[in-house]
């Protein structure tokens, strides 16, 4: 079991973070036509609207709570006077809110990418299978909430920061020593989330990576009104 749980949290982190990278890398130098986003918008827009925005919405905090919570050193938070308690109780508030968000957009998304039959003809297999990976992970992640009543003294919590403050200074066996411990429902959520950075580079999300920053930095373009010419009875 140990070696099992090395292998699934010491070192597949690092092949799905190595697949991310390089597979996005090949994929913008040889398969620049595909960088899309491969909008559905022309063939139906109020659905997407409505779904998009919820989904964008929720699954923008989640990930920038996923990135605070886990990566900042836990002295940072004792000097600021927060204790792993309190963090725990905050983050599963504001998880649980913007992860019922995102997963009301989600299901909006993925009813009208199987029930539409004009956008359900579009979809490739991968629009399909990421759609749903991504909705899996969102109730993994929304259960684990509930699961996480039994422990609000904050030590999973902290077991699982330690894991990724590991993974990030390359120290397979500390991390894969601060997971074992965890509950199931964690890891599942942990394996999916690693699985679904592996998937990136072979489905639409590429399109996280053009983000139109540019937009706000370029020159204003200068449009001209046509004027018709009138011709008068002084220029005949």
């Amino acid at each position: 079991m140990e070696y099992i749980n090395t292998l699934l949290f010491g070192i597949y982190p690092f092949i799905a973070l190595a697949i991310f990278v390089l597979g996005s890398l090949v994929r913008y130098d040889k398969e620049q036509y595909t960088w899309k986003t491969g909008s559905s918008q022309l063939l139906e827009s109020k659905e997407l609207k409505r779904g998009s925005r919820a989904f964008h919405i929720g699954i923008i905090m989640i990930l920038l709570g996923h990135a605070v919570g886990l990566l900042t050193p836990h002295q940072v938070w004792d000097v600021l006077g927060i204790s792993a308690a309190f963090k725990q109780v905050v983050a599963m508030s504001v998880g649980g809110f913007f992860g019922l968000i995102c997963l009301y957009g989600l299901l909006i998304l993925v009813k009208r990418r199987l029930n539409n039959p004009r956008i359900r003809a579009t979809s490739s297999t991968m629009d399909i299978v990421i759609l749903l990976t991504i909705l899996v992970q969102l109730v993994l992640g929304l259960i684990s909430i509930l699961f996480s009543f039994s422990h609000l003294d904050g030590s999973e919590m902290l077991l699982m920061m330690g894991w990724a403050q590991n993974i990030v200074t390359f120290d397979i066996t500390e991390a894969a020593a601060y997971i074992a411990p965890v509950g199931f429902i964690y890891k599942l959520h942990i394996f999916l989330g690693m699985t679904l950075i592996a998937m990136f580079p072979f489905s639409r999300l590429v399109h996280v990576w053009s983000v139109p920053v540019r937009y706000f930095r370029r020159n204003y373009q200068v449009v001209r009104e046509k004027q018709s010419e009138q011709v008068t009875k002084e220029t005949i």
